[in-house]
């Protein structure tokens, strides 16, 4: 299939690598900034070109700008007359739905959506770490679905197929996994580093990787460690008072997971009530 890129930035351009390897061909890219750059290193018979001509070039066109940046382009594209009747248009936004595609259809295209559920902080990254992760597809109809599926497979990734309302929910989910957990990450790695823990960075790692095999292996429930899980209401608020006397700004954010931990523990039937109770209070007098 012969592919354009529309905004080739770090997701679209590995998932071009990807399906280059997976006998596609991307024809041409756009994009801004270090766009032409990157293109020439990874995709280098692709042509450069603006935003319309490129998709012109392509009987599937993928949208990889930002989300907030995926309507205005595909009006531009439908305003410049670049989306002929049959081509199929993608953008690879995880909380948008089909509906930013609609002019898409007015002028006779198919509208997809394909979204890894992967974290991509460079192209390495991305080409290495797509295959395997879940890809969110949605489509009109199944004929439409079938060739979603069939590019998240040539990704190497497990497509499943995501209704449009849930996307913002789903896409919530990735957020608090990945984004927050990386927030969260930094916020433990400078406590560590004031409390003269040498190589903060390192300690946290072995802490984390451990953490997520338990997730894998255990799931929430049984993977929840913690003074919260054991009903110690006097650590947490030994906790809260060093961060109040160090981190003040971490406070909130601790309350706010601590009463989250307290729901899963009781959910999990960990944590009995007078342990419940106990920790309740502390966290009632710090919020």
């Amino acid at each position: 299939m012969r592919i354009a890129i529309v905004g080739a930035g770090r997701v679209g351009t590995a998932m071009g690598v990807l399906l280059e390897r997976a006998r596609h061909r991307i024809v041409a890219v756009s994009g801004r900034g270090a766009t032409r750059d990157r293109a020439a290193s990874y995709l280098p018979e692709a042509r450069f070109l603006d935003q319309a001509d490129a998709a012109r070039a392509g009987e599937l066109v993928l949208i990889g700008t930002p989300d907030d940046l995926v309507a205005e382009t595909v009006a531009s594209l439908a305003g410049a007359g670049a989306i002929a009747e049959g081509t199929y248009v993608a953008h690879v936004s995880g909380v948008l739905g089909l509906e930013v595609l609609e002019p898409v259809r007015a002028l006779g295209g198919q509208r997809l959506a394909i979204h890894p559920l992967q974290t991509i902080p460079d192209v390495g990254r991305g080409i290495d770490r797509i295959p395997g992760c879940s890809v969110a597809v949605a489509a009109d109809d199944e004929p439409g679905y079938l060739v979603a599926e069939r590019i998240a497979d040539d990704l190497g990734g497990e497509p499943f197929r995501l209704a449009d309302a849930m996307r913002p929910l789903y896409h919530s989910a990735a957020v608090l996994a990945s984004n927050d957990l990386v927030v969260l990450s930094a916020i433990a790695t400078a406590l560590l580093k004031e409390a003269g823990v040498p190589d903060p960075s390192h300690a946290l790692g072995v802490l984390q990787r451990a953490t997520l095999d338990n997730l894998a292996e255990m799931g929430p429930e049984k993977a929840l460690t913690g003074p919260v899980v054991r009903g110690d209401a006097g650590t947490v608020e030994r906790n809260l008072t060093a961060l109040a006397a160090h981190a003040p700004d971490a406070v909130a954010p601790y309350t706010a997971l601590a009463r989250s931990a307290l729901d899963l523990a009781v959910r999990a039937g960990r944590l009995d009530p007078h342990g419940r109770d106990a920790v309740d209070d502390v966290l009632a007098r710090w919020s």
